[in-house]
């Protein structure tokens, strides 16, 4: 569900299910023992088992079934469904389904993202059967009755209006508009007012139907549930739904770097985004790729840009950068904020940045820092509760890691060399970036 609709549904489930975390998170890391599980019909997931608490929570997502899936004209209608598969399903209503969920105690959620849709799940192993049976029931049968898909389709459109003038939506516009022109990534997951209003409960259930299969399918699970009675839950919730998706082709595209867009905006703020090419997920050099760009904006108070931008200067509360991966794309974006007096300054320390150390790389002291921040740093991000856990599960999954991924890693990014970063770095931050602006007209 977008984050639009986030502080609608019932945060405070989350609270107390840290499976895990209560290991201690220096020792998180050594106790996953991941198991791949395959069902009786032939489902498969993988599968951390913790008998800490008596808790199972589940996290999986239907790949490539996102928002770029969504029909043209009809646009918002994966993050529609993603607010509506827990509001009524099977001969229960809306609001007895809900009753049902906190009477039990579960927490059940959906996502629609640009390339994915996903759900999560948790619940306390005394009210499992019923609670896993709530979850089949909302994949494979909700209702979309009338009063709850105008409700949330009311949310959603109160939300976007709302946040028409507001200068980070502003900004995330036209960030998707330029950076991929006329692709499926340059709408919004939850569409417009316009496009919201066309989407009928038939376009509903038809993207249920076509984008939702056992082919598409990635589950991770952490928790008080074995192999086999996991595989049992996995034919019961999974089982009904069709063998194979049916999803439109979604090109790859590059991002567009060297154009300069300022949107006119009176706040006393500029808005500052940049944008370059990245690196795949399964590139040889993605690790080197990655600490370049902690050393770059990545590494919070460290990095060069945090440092410039705040530190010396005070033009900012923060500046950063981050490696993005959607599965059409790569791309390295970073941004700040800062008086609308300031704003071409900041832009222009960001380019001496990325000059320099496209040019001169990382010190060897600085990529140490960053191996050992990018390292260390991972279980908590990771594995510091169930559902983070199984988060990680399905995005080793989707990203092809391999099921020894997390054994794996810490030797990944020892083995890059300080030439392996100069050489990404220089490839990557030689290329013009396209510079955003959202704030008064210079």
């Amino acid at each position: 569900m977008n984050a639009l609709l986030h502080s609608f549904r019932r945060a405070t489930l989350a609270l107390g299910f840290t499976g895990l975390a209560s290991l201690g998170l220096a020792t998180v890391a050594q106790a996953v023992d991941i198991q791949e599980v395959t069902s009786p019909g032939g489902i498969k997931a993988l599968l951390v088992e913790d008998y800490t608490n008596p808790l199972i929570a589940m996290r999986f997502a239907f790949e490539g079934a996102g928002s770029t899936q969504d029909k043209p004209g009809k646009e918002g209608i994966a993050n529609l469904l993603s607010g509506l598969l827990d509001e009524g399903a099977g001969d229960i209503t809306s609001q007895a389904f809900q009753g049902k969920l906190d009477e039990l105690g579960v927490s059940l959620s959906y996502d629609a993202g640009y390339d994915n849709f996903s759900g999560n799940f948790r619940t306390i192993v005394e009210n499992e059967d019923a609670a896993f049976d709530l979850l089949r029931l909302s994949v494979n049968e909700p209702r979309f009755d009338e009063e709850p898909v105008a409700r949330i389709r009311g949310q959603i459109a109160a939300g976007i209006v709302s946040e028409e003038n507001d200068p980070g939506t502003l900004a995330g516009k036209a960030f998707r508009t330029t950076v991929f022109p006329d692709h499926p990534y340059s709408r919004p997951v939850e569409g417009t007012v316009a496009t919201l209003n066309t989407v009928t409960a038939d376009d509903l259930r038809a993207f249920r139907q076509t984008t939702f299969g056992r082919d598409n399918l990635v589950v991770g699970v952490v928790g008080a549930i074995d192999a086999a009675t996991l595989g049992r839950r996995l034919d019961e919730v999974f089982g009904p739904l069709r063998q194979t998706a049916e999803l439109t082709t979604v090109p790859d595209v590059q991002p567009v770097t060297g154009k300069v867009e300022a949107v006119t905006l009176a706040v006393p703020q500029t808005q500052i985004q940049f944008v370059l090419p990245g690196v795949k997920r399964d590139a040889p050099d993605f690790f080197a790729a990655y600490l370049a760009n902690h050393v770059l904006g990545g590494g919070s108070f460290t990095s060069r840009l945090y440092q410039e931008i705040r530190e010396k200067r005070g033009l900012a509360y923060g500046a950063g950068s981050s490696l993005s991966n959607y599965d059409h794309a790569s791309l390295l974006a970073g941004s700040t904020a800062t008086r609308a007096d300031k704003a071409a300054e900041s832009v222009a320390i960001i380019r001496e940045q990325l000059k320099q150390l496209a040019e001169n790389g990382p010190s060897a002291e600085e990529l140490d820092k960053a191996k050992a921040f990018v390292k260390g740093s991972y279980a908590v991000q990771n594995l510091s509760s169930s559902l983070s856990i199984a988060s990680t599960l399905v995005g080793i999954q989707l990203d092809d890691l391999g099921i020894d991924y997390i054994d794996r890693r810490q030797a990944l990014i020892d083995a890059v060399t300080l030439d392996d970063v100069k050489a990404v770095a220089k490839r990557l931050l030689s290329v013009e970036p396209t510079v955003i602006t959202v704030g008064p007209a210079a």
